[in-house]
């Protein structure tokens, strides 16, 4: 199988980071996936300068909007970064600067708006994060229903993966029922995968969770399992 299950390094509040990179030395890792969105400029030097330290790839990178063009090169040329994400720009974090030298590699999220095809077409594709999109399976029917007519006819170049839980608690931004968590209590809370074809599922697949990378390896085999029994049908 292809497709390349990624760990991920999270910057949420909830998240110790700096933990994370102590982390890849000691499992020895050589590839993780970056998640950027909460660090400002200054926050992203420190975590790039203890990065470069364990000399671990990042072939997956989710952007943040005050990133510019010099920063995308850098992550290109240091962690051999293939593919990136951003969020729609048709809502608050939309890019501050011109990516458009790397266009093909920026792929947009699913997150609270649905997807617009236009703007899709604009970049490389879809960055599907499959944890939202059984969030809106669940509770957004009309969004869900839009986004996969979406998602069968574009290029998905690259996942998020998150927790999804039984129960729901309310969202305090959107007053709607949220059923993801970016920390996973129990393994099968990404059994949902199992709902969607093979085909949904890229190159590059990242776990967005708050979890340790030494918890985030046992999730990745239960992941890799979900995939390996679909590839088998």
């Amino acid at each position: 199988m292809r497709k390349k299950v990624l760990l991920g390094i999270t910057t949420t509040f909830g998240s110790d980071w700096k933990e994370k990179i102590k982390e890849i030395k000691k499992l020895k890792l050589k590839e993780v996936a970056f998640f950027l969105t909460c660090l400002n400029k200054k926050e992203r030097e420190e975590f790039y300068k203890l990065a470069e330290e364990t000399e671990v790839k990042a072939p997956f990178v989710h952007l943040r909007s005050d990133m510019n063009v010099a920063e995308l090169d850098y992550l290109i040329k240091v962690f051999k970064t293939k593919a990136f994400n951003i969020h729609t720009q048709r809502e608050e974090f939309a890019l501050e600067y011109d990516l458009s030298k790397y266009k093909k590699q920026i792929f947009v999220e699913n997150v609270l708006l649905g997807f617009s095809e236009k703007e899709i077409k604009e970049f490389g594709g879809i960055c599907l994060d499959i944890s939202h999109l059984e969030r809106d399976r669940l509770s957004h029917k009309k969004r869900f229903k839009h986004d996969i007519k979406i998602i069968e006819r574009n290029f998905i170049g690259c996942n998020h993966i998150s927790a999804v839980a039984d129960e729901a608690e309310m969202d305090e931004r959107t007053g709607k029922p949220e059923y993801t968590r970016h920390f996973l209590k129990d393994l099968s809370e990404v059994d949902y995968l199992k709902k969607y074809p093979l085909s949904y599922f890229s190159d590059y697949i990242a776990i967005e969770l708050e979890n340790t990378l030494e918890e985030q390896l046992k999730i990745k085999e239960r992941i890799i399992k979900i995939l390996n029994s679909k590839s088998k049908v």
